[in-house]
């Protein structure tokens, strides 16, 4: 399956980046049972339709994954491109009579690539990523007279013979003396040499993998069926539940009432029908 999963004709998230995000949130989530049998179809079949329908699913959760790792400077569709190998990899090699869910698997294969990439990269991401950095960068070595931090009547006259802020000459003076911290740092003698290693605290692990994808998917599906409810409401109803709930000063009932000439009485009748209305829309 490596070769085939890996010539798939998955969207690719080099270009729109936002495009492809919201293409891949909007691959709906397979449930336990659509899952195993997909899986199962792979496994003893080679279904390639199967195989790609799972893959598909989850890209949803490589964007997720990967956002954790943007801190690095590294591009978030370079990540998202790496953690969707580990996730071919992950169906590859996934076994739905085990009893867990896909998600839960394919987790660590999608980190792992990840953690390659930025391995990889670490030590190559720019010091000055703007022209403005740039040409501070290469103006501040040439006008270091010495090794050794700059004092604050240098810092000035640096500042203003390449006319930027100090704060600017200082940044970068941090960058230039700044080390290279290792990804991955070996263990020491102190179990503390590991706890700062970046691999350690880059990714959270407060939450399994299914509670994270399933929160993220109901809040982006509780959202859309807001604005799908909220469309379907004529301007009166509309604005009512937009000043009392939506908006962040929220309105009174006779504030609106005197907006509208009605009694508060009315307005509340009014809000709880606009209510019943979203919930039926949401509901449908």
């Amino acid at each position: 399956m490596g070769t085939a999963l890996q010539v798939m004709n998955l969207a690719s998230p080099q270009g729109n980046i936002d495009g492809y995000i919201a293409a891949a949130n909007s691959v709906p989530v397979l449930s336990a049972e659509e899952e195993f049998d997909l899986a199962t179809r792979w496994q003893e079949d080679e279904d390639m339709n199967a195989a790609q329908a799972l893959v598909m699913s989850h890209l949803r959760f490589v964007v997720y994954v990967a956002k954790s790792y943007t801190g690095y400077g590294l591009a978030l569709a370079d990540l998202i491109q790496e953690g969707n190998v580990g996730l071919m990899k992950a169906v590859k090699r996934f076994n739905p009579e085990v009893g867990v869910r896909l998600v839960s698997f394919a987790v660590h294969w999608i980190k792992a690539e990840i953690h390659e990439y930025v391995i990889r990269n670490w030590r190559i991401v720019k010091v000055a990523t703007t022209k403005a950095q740039r040409k501070l960068f290469f103006n501040l070595r040439k006008n270091k007279k010495r090794l050794g931090w700059f004092s604050q009547d240098e810092v000035n006259a640096v500042a203003q013979d390449l006319n930027v802020k100090p704060q600017e000459v200082l940044e970068m003076e941090s960058r230039l003396h700044s080390q290279d911290m290792a990804f991955d740092a070996p263990v020491g003698d102190d179990d503390d040499d590991a706890a700062y290693s970046p691999s350690q605290y880059l990714a959270s692990n407060s939450l399994s993998p299914e509670v994270e994808l399933v929160q993220s998917t109901t809040e982006s599906s509780a959202l859309e069926g807001l604005q799908n409810a909220l469309v379907k409401l004529d301007d009166r109803s509309k604005d009512i539940i937009q000043s009392r709930w939506l908006d962040e000063k929220k309105a009174t009932l006779h504030e609106l009432a005197d907006k509208y000439g009605v009694s508060a009485e009315r307005i509340r009748q009014l809000e709880n029908n606009a209510i019943k209305k979203m919930k039926l829309a949401i509901a449908a």
